[in-house]
């Protein structure tokens, strides 16, 4: 499955150093891009265009003020993730708070960053997230399980994956859960030296679809799909400008 995938990720790192222009104009795209679709999942009804232009400092009439600061929040989040890579820090259940605290700043404060203390449904799926009472101790163990038993003899992309995967299952957040997760997912390619990916808009419906095969039955193969062929797209993108 990800032969492909690593076939284009060494013909990548063989033409590094990346043009610096190429890589910042790539950089910039992919900004608004990841936080337009990231939100609009979610529900957010700023266009591309708007929310380019809602990163620039601008207010959108019409729309809500949460609308704007979500498109802020997470370019904040966005470049939290890229430091964090950059200094090669391990993952921890205090950055994964500090995400989601980027997330949700100044739109819930009483619970950026916090985990749950009510249960919660996720509309539209069959699987229903663990009691409140537990998130702490399967917060705990998904560390874990990421640093003892993922670290091996699995393929990054299958890694980041599964850490979407979890994570979205254990559901620790009141709120913003789904753009914390994918901003882990790509915190773990990223961290391995593979381009960022974005999940777009238009593949919601597969996308939730994956995620609730993966959380009621343990088939993660859909879900691994669907990035390995967003991945494979990206790879593409960048092979083309390069």
């Amino acid at each position: 499955m990800f032969e492909e995938i690593d076939k284009k990720k060494q013909e990548l790192d063989q033409k590094r150093p990346l043009p610096v222009h190429t890589l910042r104009s790539i950089r910039e795209h992919l900004i608004v891009n990841w936080t337009y679709h990231s939100n609009a999942i979610e529900g957010n009804t700023l266009t591309l265009s708007e929310t380019k232009v809602a990163l620039e400092g601008i207010t959108i009439g019409g729309k809500t003020i949460k609308e704007h600061l979500e498109v802020i929040n997470h370019k904040e989040a966005i470049l939290y993730v890229e430091d964090i890579v950059r200094r090669q820090e391990p993952l921890s259940e205090w950055q994964i708070k500090s995400i989601h605290r980027l997330i949700l700043k100044s739109i819930d404060d009483e619970h950026a960053g916090a985990y749950r203390n009510e249960n919660v449904i996720i509309s539209g799926a069959t699987h229903i997230p663990s009691d409140f009472v537990q998130v702490k101790a399967l917060m705990e163990e998904l560390i874990q399980h990421y640093d003892l038993h993922w670290q091996t003899n699995v393929h990054a992309l299958e890694r980041a994956s599964l850490l979407h995967i979890e994570f979205v299952k254990i559901h620790s957040f009141i709120d913003g859960n789904g753009r914390t997760a994918r901003l882990l997912l790509n915190f773990e390619l990223m961290k391995n030296g593979y381009p960022p990916i974005v999940i777009e808009k238009e593949d919601r419906a597969e996308y939730y679809r994956a995620l609730d095969l993966a959380h009621t039955t343990g088939d993660h193969s859909q879900f691994i799909g669907l990035v390995t062929r967003t991945l494979n797209r990206t790879f593409d993108l960048y092979l083309r400008l390069i």
